[in-house]
């Protein structure tokens, strides 16, 4: 069965944006952003790997990516209305219309919709995001990687918006850089 991964940028204090949905304060220098190009190819939009020279690189984790408005609204904003034509793209959204062929758009349940994906054959599912999404989305995700950058923002879009249930996620992998982020990853515990 394919596995959900919420891979993700957060702050030191648990945000992926702030207020305003910003999230320039998100730097990928040196060493940080060698390794997750390296590690995470499918994961840079179409118009950062034409600059990076990933086009023709495998995916490495996903073929699928899902986002929430929030998250597509970015790339919608530049005119980039299929950001990652490397992978099957899902946005959720109750009011947007098909906007690009290559972007299918849900307007149902999420964690049906990614039930039934988990179901169909091949490669990992990446969550980019938003909070709504994630929150909606808990029950399903398998897998958290997140990219803690070394700033403390107070406030913003948190890494989830979801009711008080608590998931245990068991720590598999950490790495820390000479930027001061690290990339640290969690697998959701099997508790019956």
């Amino acid at each position: 069965m394919r596995q959900l991964t919420y891979y993700v940028g957060t702050s030191l204090d648990g945000f992926i944006a702030g207020p305003g949905g910003q999230f320039d304060f998100f730097f990928l220098e040196a060493d940080l952003a060698a390794a997750l190009v390296a590690e995470y190819p499918e994961t840079i939009p179409a118009h950062g790997r034409r600059l990076l020279g990933l086009n023709g690189v495998t995916n490495k984790h996903f073929d699928t990516v899902l986002m929430g408005r929030g998250s597509y609204e970015p790339a919608l904003a530049a005119g980039i209305t299929s950001p990652y034509p490397h992978l099957n793209q899902y946005v959720f959204s109750r009011t947007l219309g098909q906007i690009d062929p290559a972007v299918e758009m849900i307007s149902g349940d999420p964690a049906a919709f990614v039930r039934d994906l988990k179901q169909q054959d091949g490669a990992g599912i990446w969550l980019c995001g938003g909070a709504d999404l994630a929150g909606q989305l808990l029950g399903e995700i398998d897998e958290l990687v997140l990219k803690r950058y070394p700033v403390v923002i107070g406030s913003g879009i948190p890494l989830f918006k979801a009711p008080f249930l608590p998931e245990i996620f068991t720590l598999t992998d950490s790495r820390v850089f000479d930027t001061g982020a690290t990339v640290t990853t969690y697998v959701k515990e099997n508790r019956t």
